[in-house]
């Protein structure tokens, strides 16, 4: 186990606290995260009436954070912040690091969390140009236009009735807009619609595997209290506990169940008076009784491949469609 002391040299240079990172470009996110922290700090103080708490910074790999005294910060507020500080990047507003003795009178004016008591040595001294002037070893840009942009990805909770605030800054902004536009390519070739559709789209997803799972669960419950059962061809007759269903959730019950060789009647809707119906089965019995069911519920519809779905005005004969198919069961049963 070594222990090594090092002071000002090639271990620990004066700003090289905050290089997380190996080569160039880790180097300047780090620059320009560290430059950017600064301004946000003044930003913050003035804007949001809300100082940056000391130590509770996290400069990242992708993205920087910073924790502000305020359990609350408003989208207004952020959005004030952000224009503010992007102004002061196309301002070009100088950025100097100078040091001064320990003992220095000035370093009592400069904004810092304080020295340790066993500091020796000149301290480093951070200017924004009439922004800020901070004690700070961590590396910084020349000046502010270096810093290209701020992005304020928004706010999270933090401890204690703190709010932490997510940013970006330079380059990282560019990366994630590369990132973001691949994963836009992405959902648009799968969800085959546009960005603009995306989060609906992914929405019904979501309610279609819930409603799946949820067909899953009931599925038994619903075939023993709403079924029946035939000989040779099995024959269910299903009126769903969802008067909201649709159309979707009926043939996804029929995938559930297969209908090779089932003959699968389901209905959603009212009872007794308007509602969709689906008869679902081997192509030839479906072709079949499709119409003549439709015929039976004062309904119109439609089908191919085994399935035939439409809507029904009088659910209220659903009964006789029963005896129908199960008519239609009896005489395909051996023997009949």
């Amino acid at each position: 186990i070594f222990s090594v002391l090092s002071s000002l040299s090639v271990w620990f240079p004066p700003g090289a606290l905050n290089i997380t990172g190996r080569g160039g470009k880790s180097v300047v996110s780090v620059h320009t995260a560290s430059s950017g922290m600064l301004v946000l700090h003044r930003g913050t103080s003035q804007l949001l009436s809300a100082d940056v708490l000391p130590w509770c910074r996290e400069l990242g790999r992708q993205r920087s954070v910073i924790e502000l005294d305020t359990p609350v910060v408003t989208a207004e507020q952020l959005q004030a912040l952000e224009d503010s500080v992007n102004e002061k990047i196309r301002d070009r507003v100088p950025v100097t690091v100078r040091e001064l003795a320990a003992d220095d009178p000035e370093v009592e004016t400069v904004r810092s969390r304080g020295l340790p008591d066993d500091h020796a040595g000149p301290v480093r001294v951070v200017d924004i140009e009439g922004i800020d002037s901070n004690l700070c070893c961590g590396t910084h840009v020349s000046n502010l236009s270096d810093l290209q942009v701020i992005k304020l990805l928004g706010v999270e909770k933090g401890k204690k009735n703190k709010t932490n605030l997510v940013f970006l800054v330079g380059n990282r902004v560019l990366k994630s807009i590369e990132q973001s536009h691949s994963t836009e390519k992405a959902l648009t070739s799968l969800l085959k619609n546009g960005p603009g559709e995306h989060v609906e789209a992914v929405k019904r997803l979501q309610s279609s595997v819930k409603l799946l799972q949820k067909v899953q669960e009931q599925l038994g419950k619903i075939l023993y209290s709403r079924g029946g059962f035939c000989f040779f061809l099995k024959c269910f007759f299903i009126h769903p506990y969802r008067k909201e269903g649709d159309s979707e959730f009926m043939n996804i019950i029929a995938n559930e169940i297969g209908t090779e060789e089932t003959l699968l009647f389901l209905t959603v809707g009212d009872e007794k008076e308007a509602g969709l119906f689906l008869l679902a089965g081997p192509v030839e019995a479906v072709e079949n009784l499709g119409p003549r069911v439709a015929e039976l519920l004062g309904g119109k519809g439609a089908g191919k491949r085994g399935r035939f779905q439409g809507k029904a005005a009088k659910m209220s004969r659903r009964g006789e469609v029963q005896a129908l198919l199960q008519e239609f069961i009896s005489n395909q049963s051996p023997g009949a």
